[in-house]
């Protein structure tokens, strides 16, 4: 069994007609999983909040204090803006959803750590990989896997967290937290040339970041599989990790409208089985699923559906 974050409230984020980050994007999920038997009152875990103490770990005073102030000056339901520091939509409930985002990674660590089960999935949103340590960007307010990580470190005494990053966009929030800290790994596979322009292999921070921007073609697919079967796999020999995170977007998708790779739902089950021997084989199996991008709701619900279903 895995457990599955998930509230309902997710969808109170609003980000205006016409965004792909749309409120559907966890209910869809959601229907899926419960049609599938997969969800239900036994393994739902309710988020909470993220505390200040929590953000902390990531985000600077001054940027906390930005987000707040920016979406606490919002007065109607239906009014959204953009976050000053960035290409990131907020509207009058994006802070209290923010954190319950941040918070749902955290709720789920706890139950990871303490067991029984040894997976989870946290059908979030917003996502949060774009977002840096003081700017948030590309959909994204809070870096909810890079708090998750740090904080798994901080409670439960984690020394090495491997972050497996495969949405077609590069986690570049998620790179900077931890360009110089050799104790998390980040290694990510995405589309060469598109937003945010950057993960190029040169990127390599502390010796801990592993970029493979991959060209987009009908090759997209298999030199995506082989980067996880190869190069991550040869650096976990001696990383070791103790806790695996994953930064699952599913943008990678031949149906998604905002980038141009050409994975299939098969495909995802193959790299949810490629970072499940990574953790049986270090980290007692323990790997939590964090929805990051994903914005054709048919291939997503799908997607989503055959990874979880590889998860436990």
């Amino acid at each position: 069994m895995v457990y599955i974050v998930y509230d309902p409230s997710y969808e109170k984020h609003y980000t205006g007609p016409w965004h792909p980050e749309q409120p559907a994007r966890v209910s869809v999920i959601h229907q899926a999983l419960e049609k599938a038997g997969i969800v239900g009152s036994k393994n739902t875990l309710k988020p909470r909040q993220a505390t200040e103490e929590d953000l902390l770990l990531c985000h600077t005073q001054s940027y906390i204090d930005l987000v707040k102030e920016e979406i606490q000056s919002i007065q109607h339901s239906m009014q959204t803006a953009f976050l000053s520091t960035g290409d990131a939509v907020i509207s009058k409930h994006s802070l209290e959803i923010a954190l319950l985002a941040a918070g749902g990674v955290l709720t789920a660590i706890d139950a990871v750590m303490k067991g029984p089960e040894k997976s989870a999935f946290c059908c979030v949103r917003p996502p949060g990989h774009h977002a840096c340590s003081a700017q948030g960007m590309g959909f994204c307010i809070f870096n909810n896997i890079a708090i998750g990580a740090r904080y798994a470190q901080k409670k439960y005494g984690i020394s090495k967290v491997l972050i497996v990053d495969w949405d077609v966009h590069h986690g570049n929030g998620t790179q900077e937290i931890f360009y110089n800290d050799p104790t998390v790994f980040y290694f990510s596979t995405h589309e060469k040339g598109i937003y945010p322009y950057t993960g190029n292999v040169d990127e390599v921070g502390a010796g801990t970041i592993l970029n493979c921007p991959i060209i987009a073609s009908p090759r997209a697919r298999f030199e995506v599989k082989e980067a996880f079967e190869g190069p991550l796999r040869e650096r976990m020999e001696s990383f070791k990790p103790e806790l695996v995170l994953i930064s699952a977007g599913f943008d990678a998708h031949k149906d998604d409208p905002l980038a141009n790779f050409n994975l299939e739902e098969a495909d995802f089950v193959q790299l949810t089985e490629y970072v499940k021997e990574i953790a049986t084989q270090y980290a007692q199996g323990r790997v939590i699923s964090v929805l990051e991008g994903g914005y054709n709701l048919k291939a997503l619900a799908s997607s989503v559906l055959m990874h979880v279903t590889h998860l436990t």
